[in-house]
């Protein structure tokens, strides 16, 4: 069987929200490689077009959008863009998310909003309009959201962080029930301890690993998370829907979190 029916996705047209950089830049490439048309939103125009070059590069279309996901009232006009410039999406990516950290005795009001907007709510509010595009084309498609390792366990020093992509895999599931029946796939990743622009390799993240934080002693690639977006994305994971899946060196399966002495924040 060759890649493009083992992967099903040439010729569809992908949002990759976040795709400017890091997980997103790789998620971008993989599903181009794939097959995949894809559309590469980000806050910064220039990150967008650098990595939209890059998928024309390898034979696809590709369009660069800039688009402040916090703000619900873009996403229509997002999913429009995407429909004029490549055609109806078939595939939808999110990346976007930040943690705050504070102790819930030092959180206020304020920040745990933010954290629900920036990790839970842009999700539902663009999940939703993509998934309007789909039943109306009577399509389907899939969708892959970015949750974390701090959604399935406890988040100290970050719960508001942990509630919402805790708040993620819930949603991420409920989608499913709801979606299935017009043949959309939802399904989540749960990224462990991840080197990317935001949080790069340091000697201290690296012994933190090597100390048994992590099973695989080391800090995951970028694109050990695009390989896992393009699984799950793609015909290969054509009858998995609402599951949550941890990418993280054996994080969640040594079921360790407390903070060691000197332990680096993870991410």
């Amino acid at each position: 069987m060759n890649a493009d029916a083992l992967f099903g996705l040439t010729g569809k047209v992908a949002i990759v929200i976040g795709g400017g950089q890091g997980m997103g830049e790789r998620s971008s490439l993989r599903l181009a490689e794939a097959g995949c048309d894809v559309a590469v939103v980000d806050l910064e125009l220039e990150r967008a077009e650098n990595v939209a070059k890059m998928v024309r590069a390898l034979g696809r279309k590709a369009v660069a959008l800039t688009c402040d996901v916090l703000d619900d009232k873009q996403a229509p006009g997002l999913v429009a863009k995407v429909e004029k410039e490549l055609g109806g999406p078939d595939v939808l990516v999110t990346i976007v998310g930040q943690a705050g950290w504070k102790s819930l005795l030092d959180m206020n009001g304020d920040d745990w909003d933010l954290d629900q907007r920036r990790n839970l709510r842009y999700i539902f509010v663009y999940a939703r309009e993509v998934a309007a595009s789909m039943v109306r084309r009577k399509t389907g498609g899939s969708m892959v959201f970015i949750s974390s390792v701090s959604g399935l366990q406890s988040a100290p020093e970050h719960a508001s962080y942990g509630a919402a992509k805790f708040g993620l895999v819930n949603l991420v599931r409920t989608m499913a029930c709801e979606w299935s029946r017009y043949n959309i796939r939802t399904n989540a990743i749960a990224p462990g301890m991840i080197v990317t622009p935001r949080i790069p390799l340091t000697p201290e993240r690296m012994e933190a690993a090597k100390q048994g934080l992590v099973p695989m002693k080391r800090r995951g690639e970028t694109d050990e998370i695009g390989k896992a977006v393009l699984f799950l994305a793609s015909d290969m994971a054509s009858y998995v829907t609402g599951a949550t899946l941890p990418v993280d060196g054996g994080w969640m399966s040594a079921n360790i979190f407390e903070r060691r002495p000197g332990q680096t924040k993870p991410g």
